[in-house]
């Protein structure tokens, strides 16, 4: 089956690039690469790609903004965004996270890591690689108390068990060994704390673990 991606960077270098990349692979289709926002939005609701990647500063409409408008709470059938960032600079990239991306990319990752980022995301692993969700998250974390939604049922200690492995780039497998329990009860815990988070997959609940302070 073939991956089709949409890419939107205002640098016509980095289109190119990643455009030539991807379509090299075999798996990988580049069904459009465009310059701004507006038109991210417009082509990724047109064609439905598997995945987008965006650049998080663009013209028009930034990738915060457009992953909120494809991806962000009360979207039916959400797309799948990667966020592109260039790491020390976009320190609201959690913004993103939080709106419903499902991983992201450091711009001067390399072609492997890129390619990566576009077959996790087509499967849904919403960490695309730990060492580098864990980094960004270390960087951008301001902890704090934990905040849940406004009414949500505060998490269970094996829950927050789950939130600590998961946020420091644990696969469910490796959750499973760790704590001594079936894939499937991972699984469990992890629907239960996204929805009491109101986070849509892995990444918002690894956000939220570093902003609030559950892991430092």
């Amino acid at each position: 089956m073939t991956i089709r991606v949409l890419i939107a960077d205002d640098q016509q270098l980095v289109r190119t690039g990643f455009q030539m990349i991807l379509d090299a692979q075999p798996d990988i289709e580049v069904v459009a690469a465009v310059a701004d926002g507006a038109e991210a939005v417009a082509e990724a609701r047109r064609l439905r790609p598997d995945v987008c990647l965006l650049d998080i500063r663009m013209p028009k409409l930034d990738g915060l903004e457009v992953t909120r408008l494809l991806a962000g709470p009360g979207v039916e059938n959400p797309l799948r965004v990667v966020i592109v960032t260039t790491f020390d600079l976009d320190e609201y990239v959690y913004g993103a996270l939080r709106s419903g991306a499902t991983g992201f990319l450091l711009k001067d990752s390399g072609p492997t890591l890129l390619v990566e980022a576009v077959r996790a995301a087509a499967v849904g692993d919403a960490l695309v690689s730990p060492s580098v969700t864990v980094r960004l998250l270390q960087h951008l974390a301001k902890p704090r108390q934990p905040a849940l939604p406004p009414g949500a049922e505060p998490l269970t200690e094996r829950e927050l068990d789950v939130v600590r492995l998961v946020a420091r780039g644990k696969t469910n497998k490796e959750v499973a060994a760790e704590l001594f329990v079936s894939l499937s009860t991972v699984k469990t815990h992890l629907g239960s704390i996204q929805a009491k988070l109101g986070v849509r997959n892995r990444v918002g609940i690894a956000a939220w673990a570093w902003e609030s302070g559950v892991v430092s």
